[in-house]
């Protein structure tokens, strides 16, 4: 089916991490201010989300969900070409799980300011491809959401189809509609379109969403062109590759785990896990110890996965285990429990409305034949996913455990006695996820009645209470740990490393 073979198209826009293409932004001038970045870096997962976000659009009776036109920027007007053209969109990606559909990376973008009517211009360098040739979607991506007042944004280009078409912006946006033209050529070409708030009151802020709020930053938009009715040959080096199950699988863990897990406070820190003491690192593959596979589909630690290198090798990346019969099996059945004990709590929660469907995709994806399954993958993903599990719902058992914990203290006299206090800190967001880890700390009173105490707590506390105020009194700290374990893949293949003591896990006064 030829997608997009009618008199307009659409441009999608969505922000997964920091994903930029070659992004050119020049010093402060009276034409135009840029910023550079020499070097693509596309988040590993940017288009694997952009698609994923096209598929989850649609609802369960095959039209677009109300919130869907709000997040791709169409504009709430009666048959609204874009929302026609997004609907369609978003069927054949629900449909056929993208294929069919190609994509090209603009090598450049730059943003101008026209002295004459105060619009600003964006121009594309496109490189030299066959794709150019088909009907396209015109996709830029949000870096951060957008703020201030609800924008109404004219963009104008002979580029487009129409050529001048209106976009919607508010502060739940992350995507936005353009409809584009197909090339005569396959060189490479410039496009340049000129954008224009219909409020100039809103200048000011249509800047601040394209360029950023803080001037000489960054561009905060991405590019993204997508080709539907494209063919094998039809590829070239500036298209994505195809993505293997098991980046696939990897993307829609992440998306999973952002979904049911809390998620990093855009003011707060971000520690890196490098600077965390770590025992010595192990290689998850084929030639892991039956040992050691055993001791973590067995543990309880929390895990986070991290990608440590951003690269297109990670769209192609394998990891395979070869398991004993046996602990195949225990594998399967543990999958299987947690799996069940995720999709009971996530029903009474208050979590994103996609996470049951995002656990259904993740368990397909690593679904382990019951007849001669052998050596591969789908050993390897069943593994991430049960480690993945086991994060979530050791999540929330400390929740609860915490929350009884509190419930317990009634008694006012015991109410700030030295006891497990919640703590969520921000890691480094090259993460798959999750990209917070609950570490839990030690806050109360070591008064008398003193809990979980030693002797030497015992005879300090007593000799301060006799009127010795000049010594440190018993403090409320940590007396036991759990682990972090980090799942670490990069181009030489997949490892794991054990963060020893970070976790509290109970307190006492020492």
């Amino acid at each position: 089916m030829k997608l997009f073979a009618r008199s307009s198209y659409s441009c999608l826009l969505k922000l997964f991490f920091s994903v930029s293409c070659k992004l050119f932004f020049f010093p402060q001038t009276s034409l135009a201010s840029t910023v550079s970045d020499p070097t693509p870096h596309h988040a590993p997962c940017y288009v694997d989300d952009t698609f994923a976000a096209l598929r989850e659009s649609v609802g369960d009776d095959g039209e677009l969900a109300s919130s869907s036109f709000t997040l791709f920027g169409v504009c709430a007007v009666p048959d609204s070409p874009s929302g026609s053209v997004l609907l369609e969109l978003a069927q054949e990606t629900s449909r056929n799980q993208r294929r069919g559909l190609e994509v090209l990376h603009p090598t450049g973008v730059l943003v101008t300011e026209e002295d004459d009517r105060g619009a600003l211009e964006l121009t594309f360098d496109l490189p030299q491809s066959p794709l150019l040739r088909l009907s396209h979607v015109l996709l830029l991506a949000f870096q951060s959401p957008p703020k201030g007042e609800d924008l109404e944004v004219t963009f104008s280009s002979p580029s487009l189809q129409p050529h001048t078409q209106s976009v919607c912006i508010s502060a739940e946006t992350q995507y936005t509609l353009l409809t584009g033209n197909a090339s005569d050529a396959s060189s490479g070409q410039k496009w340049r379109i000129s954008v224009e708030a219909k409020s100039p009151d809103l200048k000011q802020n249509l800047k601040d969403i394209l360029i950023g709020e803080k001037s000489g930053s960054s561009i905060n938009v991405t590019p993204l062109l997508l080709f539907s009715g494209g063919t094998e040959t039809s590829r070239v080096s500036g298209s994505t590759p195809s993505s293997s199950q098991t980046f696939s699988f990897l993307c829609e863990l992440r998306r999973f785990l952002c979904e049911v897990l809390p998620q990093n406070h855009p003011e707060s820190p971000q520690l890196q896990l490098d600077s965390l003491q770590s025992m010595p690192y192990l290689s998850l593959g084929l030639s892991s110890s039956e040992t050691l596979l055993a001791g973590l589909i067995n543990s309880s630690s929390t895990t986070v996965f991290s990608f440590s290198r951003w690269g297109s090798m990670l769209q192609v990346h394998h990891g395979q285990l070869a398991l004993s019969p046996s602990l195949l099996e225990e594998l399967r059945q543990r999958v299987e429990q947690f799996g069940m004990q995720i999709m009971e709590v996530i029903g009474g929660k208050e979590v994103g409305s996609r996470a049951k469907e995002r656990l259904g995709r993740l368990k397909e994806l690593s679904a382990l034949p019951k007849t001669e399954p052998g050596a591969g993958e789908n050993q390897y993903r069943a593994f991430l996913l049960l480690k993945a599990l086991q994060t979530v719902a050791r999540s929330y058992e400390l929740q609860i455990g915490l929350r009884t914990t509190r419930a317990g203290s009634t008694n006012p006299a015991r109410g700030n006695v030295c006891g497990l206090r919640s703590l969520t800190v921000s890691l480094e967001k090259h993460l798959v996820g999750p990209n917070t880890a609950v570490i839990n700390n030690c806050r109360g009173s070591c008064a008398f009645p003193m809990l979980n105490t030693n002797n030497h707590a015992v005879l300090l506390n007593s000799h301060i209470e006799s009127g010795n105020v000049d010594e440190r009194a018993p403090c409320c700290v940590p007396v036991a740990y759990e682990a972090l374990e980090v799942v670490d893949l990069n181009e030489h293949g997949t490892y794991l490393s054990v963060k020893p003591d970070v976790v509290a896990r109970e307190c006492g006064c020492r």
